[in-house]
């Protein structure tokens, strides 16, 4: 059931779609530019961030158009065929659910065409898709991007230097996946961080082998090697293609600026989320699956705690670096007493506790 709203091309529409978004209601204008409110409820939704339950087709449809900055997909990858792999040590299925199994070639490529024209009706003008993927998707999705009149901008490998064995012997060890990054058409004039990407590239051109690692709370940017999710990111539970926040962050970093909506049509853990969260971005997310749903608000609650704390922490420890771990001393100014002579100013310490 939809509602025409707003029939009036006068009316701000951008202002009354940011109200409706903020009051929990999202929607779309129609061919006469009605402003429709979809009967869309959150599954989870805080100031800047909000999940949606459901197939992201239809709930794309019920999104305003031209209203997100940057998407990150990460669909299925069509690989869980019966196979094997090496997990902990051990021989594990490459099953990942049947959410990830493939429908054969041309029922695979429907649904990619499906979803990236979904996706594009909800980008702006100027705005980027980012799409991951393996050999088992990723030319189709590439292929998708291209019928839809998306401009392919970069493709990206993300070198996993702890990637699993291949136990089979006969082929050579699937150590990296593929991110495609286009913009909306050839007309965008998109957004990218050049200048951030050089500095964390130690003052190189960024490239697009991607190495990420960690080295003493630094990172190696040149190029895309970045490890898979460890432990620390596992806390509530885990997703079977998770990916790692440091490879989110650096999308996030080179396609968007700060108070951007960023939006992720297959949600899984929010690992996007948290990538937003820590760097001031807004986040739509949109999974089927409720149970990686209730995993996801675990893991934003918990950076909201973190980012809520911090800069109590970061007070008291710029406290103690002026002042010394005795305490933050204050100074009271001095005020008239019943005789009507200031008094003198006095000093008071304020223990950090």
């Amino acid at each position: 059931m939809y509602i025409p709203i707003v029939t009036e091309r006068s009316y701000d529409h951008r202002q009354f779609v940011h109200d409706q978004i903020r009051s929990g209601r999202v929607g779309f204008f129609n061919d006469r530019s009605d402003f429709i409110i979809a009967m869309l409820t959150p599954y989870y939704q805080t100031e800047n961030v909000t999940l949606y339950q459901g197939d992201c087709r239809e709930i794309l449809g019920q999104l305003p158009s031209e209203s997100v900055d940057m998407i990150f997909a990460d669909p299925p990858y069509n690989l869980s065929n019966g196979g094997i792999t090496c997990h902990a040590g051990k021989m594990v299925s490459v099953n990942k659910g049947e959410w990830d199994k493939s429908k054969g070639v041309y029922t695979d490529h429907s649904f990619a065409l499906d979803w990236l024209q979904a996706c594009k009706r909800v980008l702006k003008p100027d705005g980027t898709i980012w799409v991951s993927g393996t050999m088992h998707s990723i030319y189709s999705i590439g292929f998708a991007l291209q019928e839809l009149g998306y401009h392919l901008l970069n493709d990206i490998s993300w070198f996993k230097p702890n990637a699993a064995p291949n136990l089979s012997c006969r082929y050579f060890t699937h150590s990296h996946e593929t991110l495609i990054w286009a913009a909306k058409s050839e007309k965008s004039k998109h957004k990218f961080a050049y200048d951030q990407m050089r500095a964390m590239a130690g003052g190189k051109q960024m490239r697009s082998v991607w190495d990420i690692t960690e080295n003493n709370g630094e990172t190696r940017s040149v190029i895309w090697d970045i490890s898979t999710p460890g432990p620390e990111e596992k806390t509530f539970g885990k997703h079977p293609t998770q990916k790692p926040l440091a490879l989110l962050e650096r999308v996030v970093l080179a396609s968007t600026l700060p108070r951007d909506m960023v939006l992720d049509p297959f949600a899984g853990s929010s690992t996007t989320g948290l990538a937003c969260m820590k760097h001031n971005r807004k986040f739509i997310g949109i999974e089927t699956d409720s149970s990686y749903l209730d995993l996801s608000m675990k893991r934003l609650r918990e950076t909201e705690q973190k980012q809520s704390v911090s800069p109590m922490l970061m007070a008291v420890k710029e406290g103690k670096k002026k002042y010394g771990k005795s305490g933050v001393t204050q100074k009271v100014s001095g005020h008239k007493g019943r005789s009507g002579r200031k008094q003198s100013t006095a000093r008071r310490t304020i223990r950090d506790g």
